[in-house]
């Protein structure tokens, strides 16, 4: 559990550890390394510009969106993940919810209910407001 080693061979240090009796309810921000084995019902939020790594054990929950560089989940989130480096998806995670990642690791067992979104894929995609402007523009162009 504390100072245990990723599949990467790097150390993931444990800052905060939420015990598998605790309840959380409302919004949590973090820096560091925060492990859950109890239960989150809000926003999980590493704090910007943080090294911080979320680590979901396999009886931990979190019920809401999460926010964090490295996301790493064996237990069950119902919620989008937002992970700015990457998401390893281990054997039991259990997510209802779209991934968007750089780098995924998908163990087998691991079940996902919703989308696998790149992040290159949405900054590739023009924004709403652009793409009216070129729907506009386009019949003047023609001469309509």
């Amino acid at each position: 559990m504390f100072g245990s080693k990723s599949g990467r061979g790097s150390q993931t240090v444990v800052d905060t550890l939420i015990g598998q009796q605790v309840v959380i309810r409302g919004d949590l921000e973090f820096s560091g390394g925060l492990y859950v084995e109890g239960r989150i019902l809000g926003k999980v939020t590493a704090e910007s510009g943080s090294a911080a790594t979320l680590t979901v054990s396999e009886n931990g929950c979190i019920e809401g969106e999460v926010h964090a560089p490295v996301v790493i989940i064996n237990g069950q989130l119902n919620g989008d993940v937002h992970a700015a480096e990457r998401v390893e998806l281990a054997a039991n995670a259990r997510v209802q919810g779209n991934v968007h990642y750089q780098v995924v690791q998908m163990s087998a067992g691991a079940q996902l209910t919703g989308r696998l979104i790149h992040a290159a894929a949405i900054a590739a995609l023009p924004s709403p407001g652009l793409q009216a402007a070129v729907n506009e523009a386009e019949p003047a162009a023609l001469g309509a």
